[in-house]
């Protein structure tokens, strides 16, 4: 029966750490060996255990395996630098055409530099324009009726807007008619009858104390009678009342 799958974690015990690192260690390094003889390869392992105690293993030697690693690093990275250097150059180079190419087919568009062109390449330029000039005209009446849209929009709330002040207007002035007509019967009733008694009447041929000139009478004249028998006598006293006048 084979043993169970060691779970990969680490050990917590110091012992059994100890022990399970000095049996793959040697493990690992006779399998390094066998790898460099049977394949013929040159290998080289370096270990350090927790405690910084050194262990390797070298098929010709660490240090020229080492030597020949930085070798082949330093080409590496020397070959990557180059290939990144020569692909952004070519981007650059296909970047620098297109850009070219755009600002002559800009020239051309605006009317310039068109005697190296021929007639196929004029038809092209002349359809290029017509489609542009029919796309812009589409455009331009598309905002247009836009802008008509909107201006006609604001027509219709700024003609709500003044229907609803006129109705507000209206409103306002009948209740001030309203007002002014409640005022005006309000100065009636309190006045009474005296407001219209004015007149004008002739002087009493009797009176000694108005002149003949005709004379604004205010309230009632009093009859006063002296005995029975007697006659019945107007003593047509003047009378000067104060009047106010109502002002509306």
């Amino acid at each position: 029966m084979g043993r169970g799958r060691v779970e990969l974690k680490r050990i917590e015990n110091k012992i059994n750490r100890q022990v399970t690192f000095s049996k793959r260690r040697n493990g690992l390094l006779k399998k390094a060996y066998e790898l460099s003889v049977l394949c013929d390869a040159e290998i080289a392992l370096i270990i350090f255990s927790t405690r910084g105690k050194l262990y390797e293993f070298g098929s010709v030697g660490i240090g020229k395996t080492i030597e020949r690693y930085q070798r082949s690093y330093s080409c590496s990275q020397d070959n990557r630098v180059e290939r990144e250097t020569q692909s952004w150059y070519q981007e650059v180079t296909k970047l620098k055409a297109k850009y070219e190419s755009l600002l002559r087919t800009q020239r051309h568009l605006l009317g310039e530099d068109l005697g190296q062109m021929n007639v196929r390449e004029l038809q092209t330029l002349e359809k290029q324009l017509e489609v542009a000039l029919s796309m812009t005209r589409q455009r331009k009446t598309q905002v247009m009726m836009e802008h008509m849209e909107e201006l006609r929009k604001k027509e219709r709330q700024l003609g709500d807007i003044n229907k609803q002040l006129r109705i507000k207007l209206e409103a306002e002035g009948h209740c001030f008619n309203a007002i002014q007509d409640l005022w005006a019967n309000s100065a009636a009733a309190v006045a009474g009858p005296s407001t219209s008694s004015f007149h004008l009447q002739s002087s009493h041929p009797n009176s000694m104390d108005c002149d003949t000139e005709p004379f604004l009478q205010i309230g009632f004249q009093q009859h006063y009678v002296q005995g029975e028998g007697s006659s019945v006598t107007k003593s047509a006293a003047c009378e000067t009342n104060f009047v106010q006048g109502w002002v509306l």
